[in-house]
């Protein structure tokens, strides 16, 4: 079954960090990436760029309007992603405990919703 996994950071939390600091976690970012790889549980996986890139897109009586920045202000901001192949949740959210932004964010799981 695959599984979105949410990645939610302060991006000032992350912006404030010592460039040993930030080399070092990316450094257990691609430590992650690489072990999902090698156990065949990797699907996808992106970082986005920061929250002030984002456009909000609504259509409201045929009307197309955008707005400036994220649908909404949050103390954490969606940074990144992995999709992953987990036999179920319980191994889907083992996997997700181990990206290195759970320590100091939080992944939100979510199963994909498979049609037919």
């Amino acid at each position: 079954m695959k599984y979105l996994c949410m990645i939610y950071d302060e991006e000032k939390k992350l912006a404030a960090m010592s460039k040993a600091e930030s080399d070092t976690f990316m450094g257990e970012y691609r430590a992650f990436s690489q072990s999902i790889r090698e156990s065949g549980q990797f699907v996808a996986g992106e970082p986005l760029k920061p929250v002030s890139t984002a456009t909000t897109v609504r259509v409201r009586n045929g009307k197309v309007s955008t707005t400036d920045g994220p649908f909404a202000e949050t103390r954490e901001q969606l940074g990144g992603f992995y999709l992953i192949d987990a036999r179920d949740l319980n191994e889907a959210i083992q996997v997700a405990s181990r990206i290195p932004s759970a320590r100091i964010g939080s992944i939100e799981v979510r199963p994909i919703m498979v049609f037919g």
